[in-house]
């Protein structure tokens, strides 16, 4: 199942999912042990390739659903489960955020443009128009005061699982990573009701799209060598449960 998702975003939300122009405090700020240090090696070194796609979709590209639950139902087996980290020291400007990708645009407007339809921007490459589908409620947004880019493994979350043992050099990496479905443009409410929280807190009120929800969630943890908590396992199986 493919949604194709859009982002722009509205500010900064402190739980790691951004939006344009606007801040907010992280939705929850729950604690947890354990994560993989920063061994300095390339993320998931040896592991099975991402379960994921790029692929173009009615809205006009961007991350796609996972093209084989199998292995996304592997990768989780493979995941280190341990209680989330301590918050200690969390702070959003330990994700340094947006890099630079050229041409007058950065990680986040790099994301408009590649998942939205119509979209126009100015020389300073700042949307000016455009559409998106907000996959967690299957509902197109084109006012782009109304959506947020959103992390899918949160900014907090990934601190808690592991993050917080790595430079801010990799952590910038993680927060601007275009290469893994990581980035997603989502309606700033759901986005705002997400916050930090993990699947077996929150999940999207589309219920089609929890299959491709938990394949994007496995495939960042995995690439990334995060750690999952036991109730967040429970419910990823139950989300891939229903691909």
């Amino acid at each position: 199942m493919s949604f194709v998702v859009a982002l722009l975003t509205v500010g900064a939300l402190t739980t790691g999912c951004v939006a344009v122009g606007v801040s907010a405090p992280d939705a929850s700020s729950s604690t947890g042990a354990g994560g993989p240090a920063d061994t300095g090696l390339s993320p998931a070194s040896g592991a099975s390739s991402p379960v994921w796609a790029d692929a173009t979709g009615p809205a006009g590209g961007g991350p796609a659903a996972a093209i084989d639950p199998a292995q996304a139902r592997q990768q989780l087996g493979e995941l280190a489960v341990g209680a989330a980290s301590s918050m200690a020291g969390y702070s959003r400007a330990r994700f340094p955020l947006w890099r630079d990708r050229g041409g007058n645009c950065d990680t986040r407007e790099v994301v408009l443009k590649r998942d939205g339809r119509d979209v126009r921007t100015d020389a300073s490459c700042h949307i000016v128009a455009g559409r998106w589908i907000s996959p967690y409620e299957n509902k197109t947004v084109t006012d782009a005061s109304t959506i947020d880019i959103d992390h899918m493994v949160p900014l907090a979350n990934a601190w808690r699982s592991g993050a917080a043992r790595w430079t801010d050099a990799k952590r910038s990496d993680f927060a601007n990573d275009l290469d893994h479905p990581q980035l997603l443009a989502v309606s700033a409410s759901t986005n705002r009701s997400k916050g930090d929280q993990d699947p077996s807190q929150w999940k999207p009120p589309n219920h089609a799209y929890w299959c491709t929800y938990a394949e994007r969630w496995v495939s960042v943890k995995h690439y990334w060598l995060l750690t999952v908590t036991g109730a967040e396992k429970v419910a990823l199986v139950d989300m891939l449960g229903t691909c």
